[in-house]
C-alpha cells in the first residue's frame, strides 16, 4: 500500500502542473482516439489527467482502492507514441489509449505483479504477457495495474469479493458500500468510474462478467483458447482466459481484436489465429433484425426489481428486431453436477498451475509452492486478518495433475457443460441465449457475507464458451447486466448482439459515488420522513 500512495501521489504532482484535457473522464477509447486524431488532446495528457484522477477519487474522496500501482513508465511512452503520431505512424484504434491490467497479468513495466498477495511483492518478472505485448505493440500505454480479490478469488470458502492483503477493499462506485465482486474487481469499479477507458480482467468463472455487470461496464469472457494465458497468475488451465473490460461495446471489439491470436507457448491457443477476427468490423445496430435470441431466466421471481429490468431489456431486443424464444435451460440437478464437478476441479488444477508459475518467478520471491504459500499466510498477519485459506489447503491435499480420474472429471464437466449450452441453442433454434447477469451488488458483510443471486456464468466457463455482459439498467438504484451466450468462438456474434442491444437500450448511466443507498434522496426520507 505505501507504494501505491507515494507513486499515486508523486504523479499527481506531476499531473497538477498540466491543464485538464477538454475531454470527458467518461469518454470511450474511441472518442479518446478521435480527440487525438484532432488534435484536442494527447496520449501524455490522457496519461496524466488520469493519474490525477486516480488520487483524487481513488486514493481520496471516495477511495475506490481500485488501482494497486500505476506505471512509472507510462507518461515516457504516452510521448513516444505521440511522436508516432506526429510523424504520420498510426498503430490502430488503440494508438496512444491509456489501459489498465488485472494485477495478475505480468508487464515489463518495473513493477511486481502480486495477484493482491504480500507474498508475490517482489514478483517483479521482467516479462510481458503476451497479451500485453500485442496491447502495446498495437499503440496502448500500460497506465497501472488493478486491485482484485486475492488469489483471483480462490483463497477462501469465505472471502471478501474485491479484497486484497495488497490493495485492500475495492468499493462499488455506485454505492461505497456495495461489493465490485470480483476477481476482477479494480477492473470493473475504474472503469465505471471515469479512471480509465479500458481495463484487462481474467476469468476463470464470472471474474470478468460479475464485476462488469455491478459496475455497470461492458465485459467478455472470450472462448477459452482465443486469448493467451501466458505469464498469467493462474488457477485452471481448463478454464482461464483474460478478456476486455470496458463501458462500451466499440472499446471491447476493438480491444479482443487485439489481444486474440496464438501463442506457442499456450497450446489452447492453437486455434486462435484461424479463428480470430476483426471484432470491429461485427458491429451494426441492425445485428438483431429477424434474429432469434433465447431467453434464460433460471432466477425469475427471486428478486422483483431484477425481473423488472430484464423484461425492459428484453422489450428493448424485441425493439432492435429480435425474436425471442423461451429455452428450456438444464435442471437444478445437471446444474448441480457441473457446479461440484467444477469445484473440485479447479482445486486439483490449481495446485499444479501455480506451482509451475510460482517456480518460474524471480529467486527474490521466496514462496515457490503452494504448500510455501500457506506457510506464508499463517505467518503474515495481514493475509489471514479478514479470512482463512480454506482453498488453499484443499488445493494441497488433492491428487497429481496426471490423475486420470481427475482427467476423467474434466472431460465430463466440459461435455455437460457445453451440452446444456448448445441443447438450448438447438432446441430452440437460436443463435445466442439472453440472461440476466445476475443480481445487483450486495452490501459487504465481513462477518455474515454477501447475498448474491445467480449468475449464467458457470455453463460458459466450465465448457469454455464465450459469454458477454453488456449494461442492462438498474435494479433498486444499483447496476445489472444482460448476458449473452453463445457456441465456441461466437464472440463476433456476441459482440454484433451487444452492440446492438446497447444502441437501443442506452442504458449505462454514470457513478455517483454514495456512500450508502441509504443517502440517496428518496430512500433517506423514507428512512428518516420527520
Amino acid at each position: 500500500m505505501i507504494r501505491t500512495v507515494v507513486a499515486v501521489a508523486a504523479l499527481a504532482v506531476a499531473a497538477a502542473a498540466v491543464a485538464q484535457p477538454a475531454l470527458s473522464p467518461y469518454a470511450s477509447a474511441g472518442q479518446q482516439q478521435a480527440a487525438m486524431k484532432d488534435g484536442r488532446v494527447s496520449s501524455e495528457l490522457l496519461v496524466r489527467a488520469y493519474f490525477d484522477r486516480i488520487a483524487e477519487i481513488d486514493r481520496a474522496g471516495p477511495k475506490l482502492n481500485s488501482v494497486i500501482a500505476l506505471s512509472p513508465r507510462a507518461i515516457t511512452e504516452a510521448r513516444r507514441l505521440d511522436a508516432e503520431r506526429a510523424a504520420g505512424k498510426l498503430r490502430g484504434p488503440l494508438h496512444g489509449v491509456p489501459v489498465l491490467l488485472k494485477d495478475n497479468i505480468e508487464a515489463d513495466i518495473g513493477l511486481p505483479t502480486t495477484a493482491g498477495s504480500l507474498a508475490l511483492a517482489d514478483n517483479v518478472t521482467g516479462r510481458d504477457a503476451p497479451i500485453v505485448r500485442r496491447l502495446t505493440e498495437a499503440g496502448a500505454v500500460i497506465l497501472g495495474k488493478t486491485n482484485l480479490s486475492e488469489w483471483a478469488n480462490f483463497r477462501s470458502t469465505r472471502s471478501i469479493s474485491g479484497w486484497s492483503a495488497v490493495g485492500g477493499l475495492v468499493r462499488n462506485p455506485y454505492s461505497l458500500d456495495r461489493t465490485a465482486c470480483g476477481s476482477s474487481s479494480g477492473s470493473g469499479a475504474a472503469i465505471a468510474a471515469g479512471i480509465g477507458a479500458v481495463a484487462i480482467g481474467t476469468e476463470t468463472d464470472g471474474s470478468v462478467t460479475c464485476p462488469a455487470a455491478m459496475n455497470g461496464i461492458v465485459g467478455l469472457k472470450p472462448t477459452v483458447g482465443l486469448v493467451s494465458r501466458t505469464f498469467i497468475v493462474p488457477i485452471s488451465p481448463a478454464q482461464d482466459t483474460a478478456g476486455p473490460m470496458t463501458r462500451t461495446v466499440a472499446d471491447a471489439a476493438a480491444v479482443l481484436s487485439v489481444i486474440a491470436g496464438s501463442d506457442p507457448a499456450d497450446p489452447a491457443t492453437a486455434e486462435a489465429d484461424a479463428k480470430k477476427a476483426d471484432y470491429l468490423k461485427a458491429l451494426d445496430r441492425d445485428a438483431l433484425k429477424g434474429v432469434r435470441i433465447g431467453v434464460w431466466n433460471r432466477g425469475k421471481g427471486q428478486l422483483p426489481v431484477l425481473d423488472a429490468a430484464f423484461e425492459k431489456a428484453l422489450e428493448d431486443l424485441k425493439a432492435a428486431g429480435a425474436v425471442l424464444v423461451d429455452v428450456k435451460g438444464p435442471s437444478d440437478v445437471e446444474l448441480a453436477r457441473v457446479g461440484a464437478l467444477e469445484g473440485e476441479l479447479l482445486r486439483w488444477e490449481f495446485k499444479a498451475a501455480l506451482d509451475a508459475y510460482l517456480a518460474s518467478t524471480p529467486q527474490k520471491v521466496k514462496s515457490r509452492t503452494l504448500d510455501q504459500l500457506i506457510a506464508f499466510n499463517k505467518a503474515e498477519p495481514r493475509e489471514l486478518a479478514l479470512f482463512g485459506q480454506e482453498i488453499f489447503e484443499q488445493s494441497a491435499k488433492t491428487p497429481a495433475a496426471t490423475d486420470p480420474a481427475m482427467q476423467a472429471k474434466r472431460a465430463e464437466a466440459r461435455r455437460l457443460a457445453a451440452a446444456a449450452l448448445d441443447r438450448m441453442l438447438a432446441e430452440g433454434k437460436v443463435d445466442a441465449i439472453v440472461a440476466p447477469s445476475g443480481g445487483p451488488p450486495s452490501i459487504v458483510d465481513p462477518v455474515n457475507g454477501g447475498r448474491f443471486f445467480g449468475s449464467p456464468s458457470t455453463l460458459p466457463a466450465v465448457s469454455g464458451y464465450p459469454h458477454l455482459t453488456v449494461p442492462m439498467g438498474y435494479a433498486g438504484g444499483l447496476p445489472v447486466g444482460i448476458s449473452f451466450l453463445g457456441p465456441a468462438w461466437s464472440e463476433a456474434k456476441l459482440l454484433g448482439f451487444g452492440y446492438a442491444y446497447e444502441q437501443q437500450s442506452r442504458a449505462r448511466r454514470e457513478p455517483d459515488f454514495l456512500p450508502s443507498l441509504a443517502k440517496r434522496p428518496d430512500i433517506a426520507e423514507a428512512y428518516d420522513p420527520r
